[in-house]
């Protein structure tokens, strides 16, 4: 008699758990990072990068949201536009940070290039269902004038004609401190990590938390 009552008790929670409403049971959303180096953790100690803060920040405030990172060193606009589609069909997010441009811009790549780039992959995240914020750069001033202005507006000009959120630069407010740079000169440091996600923050909070 106990066995028969087990297995029915068994039996009815398996029942209840498929006929339980969907927001009883945990549905943690995808957010995916596709940057380059610097979210990479680019000569950084593993898990220091401002990546895995977020998931720590994530964790802390009790947000229901994975982190996949999908950055890549190196990776540019063009890379990260032709590897997006499978990361969209494997990962199905619902929010997709694009940090990608620095190394275009370092390469001298032609801007309406880079642009094309950025809109392809603004625009196949969007079809696949997710929300996009575009992350912002600058280049050096030695780069010229005329280049480093029209590299920087492209990034606004993008989230503009997408309506995606928008961090207006990624370094703002330690790109002129040698020493939070790597010896490259290129690369934060691991005290900088911190701050990168404070610039990330405030643009990223209110798409967190909307449904």
């Amino acid at each position: 008699m106990k066995r028969r009552t087990w297995v029915a008790a068994l039996a009815g929670l398996a029942l209840g758990t498929l006929l339980a409403p969907a927001s009883s049971i945990a549905a943690t959303r995808t957010l995916l990072v596709l940057g380059d180096s610097l979210s990479a953790e680019y000569g950084l100690p593993r898990d220091s990068g401002w990546v895995r803060l977020l998931r720590d920040r994530l964790g802390e405030k009790k947000l229901d949201w994975s982190v996949v990172n999908a950055s890549i060193s190196g990776e540019t606009t063009a890379g990260g536009a032709s590897r997006l589609p499978k990361l969209l069909d494997e990962h199905k997010p619902q929010l997709v940070i694009v940090e990608l441009g620095a190394n275009d811009g370092l390469r001298g790549s032609p801007l309406d290039m880079t642009r094309r780039n950025l809109d392809s992959i603004v625009g196949a995240a969007r079809e696949a269902g997710a929300r996009v914020l575009l992350v912002g750069m600058q280049l050096p001033p030695n780069f010229g004038r005329a280049y480093t202005e029209r590299f920087a507006a492209l990034f606004e000009q993008t989230a503009q004609a997408h309506k995606t959120g928008f961090v207006p630069f990624l370094l703002a407010g330690f790109a002129g401190d040698a020493s939070l740079f790597q010896a490259d000169r290129l690369h934060p440091t691991v005290e900088a990590q911190p701050r990168i996600l404070d610039n990330v923050w405030p643009a990223l909070e209110p798409m967190l938390k909307a449904r």
